[in-house]
């Protein structure tokens, strides 16, 4: 049965990403099978962790899923692994507005320990009562060993460690600062290992660090045992019994936890690229337009008429058409750019997005609908960016509310068979 432990840290920013990135690169230079997963809803960490694994990372998020659910993938996600490493989300016991979903809660929720990553720029001795205080708060949650980053020199790290000593909890490593270890970002987060031109030699460089400064040893030897799910979930249904899923660099969020559901209950899954003008399969009953980056391939996807005429025929054959933010965003009428640039999307809801006047839209919601999509009409779902939609009078897809229940705007739009949302749906409610 597999191991595991989940990496966490303090506050974001602290470099756990870069850390685990090395960490599981390095492991499996050594051969150690390593099964990669990110706590909480965010789709870009997972294709790093994926990535540098060289395989598939999972998202497991205590706020939209189940205690059931989680051990499910977790349990599934480690098999035939020697390792299951998860990275954490923000810091260990931040978590959505009513106070759950942390890393923390997932650590306590597997029972797998925590390495704590902590940012020693600008402190010395006061790490200790820091690391103290994480390792203390929560009796449920064991936080095993520490990995220091970006220590400043060799006298600054004997400064931190010998603090270390009175907490009784293992300095895993110490990681120099590096101006290498940096992933650039944009708007939604960090930009996609596909899109950094030199991201293996970037993998190479935290594999080293972490082969040079950390003990691995060490680490592998605080992982604790994964538990057996203790019973069988059942996945969200699939749109479809044929689905063709738009996939390319503006279509890149897609939760493979649905995608696996799916394909356990016999649905039949096609790829498909609007951005190579790709159409769906004329014979496909369902269409699926997942997040990701319209904004940035405005033009290239109002040149596709092959796309957006796939899309006219499935209309009007019937078939159920599903977008999710920038897919949703694509299913509209006209999508304007950062530059104030308007290009002609699908046309098969009334909606105009917009990116030019950005303001950051992010947040657990509760979901319920009573349309057409073959789901619970309670779901749990996530909102997360920058663009916005000028209202139609349409009939919307979801009521929502937030994460502590204050009620939100009605959320997306309908027509016929045709719709989408600003939410990205994790699980049933």
């Amino acid at each position: 049965m597999a191991k595991g432990f989940v990496i966490a840290a303090p506050r974001s920013g602290s470099g756990k990403t870069v850390i685990t990135l090395g960490i599981l690169a390095a492991l499996r230079r050594r051969g150690v099978i390593v099964a990669p997963a990110k706590a909480g809803p965010d789709y870009i960490d997972p294709a790093f962790l994926g990535r540098a694994a060289m395989r598939d990372a999972v998202n497991l998020d205590p706020w939209s899923m189940s205690p059931a659910r989680l051990k499910a993938l977790a349990d599934m996600q480690s098999t035939g692994a020697d390792l299951l490493v998860v990275e954490g989300v923000m810091g260990m016991f931040d978590g959505a507005a009513d106070g759950f979903g942390s890393t923390g809660d997932l650590a306590e929720l597997l029972d797998l320990p925590v390495v704590l990553v902590v940012d020693a720029d600008r402190q010395s001795q006061s790490v200790a009562p820091l690391v103290a205080g994480f390792a203390n708060w929560r009796p449920g949650v064991r936080v095993a060993g520490v990995i220091l980053n970006r220590v400043a020199s060799a006298k600054h790290e004997r400064m931190l460690t010998d603090a270390l000593l009175a907490t009784g909890i293992p300095c895993l490593g110490a990681i120099p600062r590096n101006p290498a270890l940096v992933i650039p970002e944009r708007h939604l987060g960090l930009v996609l290992p596909g899109e950094m031109a030199s991201f293996e030699n970037f993998l190479d460089v935290a594999a080293e660090a972490i082969g040079d400064y950390v003990d691995l040893e060490q680490l592998q030897a605080l992982a604790a045992p994964l538990a057996a799910a203790e019973q069988v979930v059942a996945p969200l249904a699939p749109l479809g019994q044929r689905m063709a899923i738009a996939r390319d660099d503006a279509f890149v969020f897609l939760y493979p936890h649905l995608l696996d559901g799916w394909r356990s209950m016999g649905a039949e899954l096609s790829f498909f690229s609007p951005l190579a003008n790709e159409a769906p399969w004329e014979d496909a009953d369902a269409i699926y337009l997942p997040g990701g980056y319209p904004e940035l391939h405005g033009a290239t996807l109002a040149a596709a008429d092959g796309f957006k005429a796939g899309l006219a025929g499935a209309r009007d054959r019937d078939a159920l058409i599903y977008g999710e933010c920038g897919g949703f965003m694509v299913l509209g009428e006209a999508l304007v750019d950062k530059a104030g640039v308007s290009h002609a999307m699908a046309g098969l809801l009334p909606v105009v997005t917009r990116i030019d006047r950005p303001k950051r839209i992010l947040g657990y919601r509760r979901l319920v609908h009573g349309g057409a999509l073959p789901w619970p009409g309670h779901l749990n779902g996530h909102e997360f960016h920058y663009s916005s939609a000028k209202q139609s009078r349409l009939t919307p897809l979801f009521a929502a509310t937030d994460a502590v229940g204050q009620a939100m705007p009605p959320m997306g739009a309908v027509i016929g068979k045709v719709m989408g949302s600003y939410a990205h749906v994790i699980d049933a409610a």
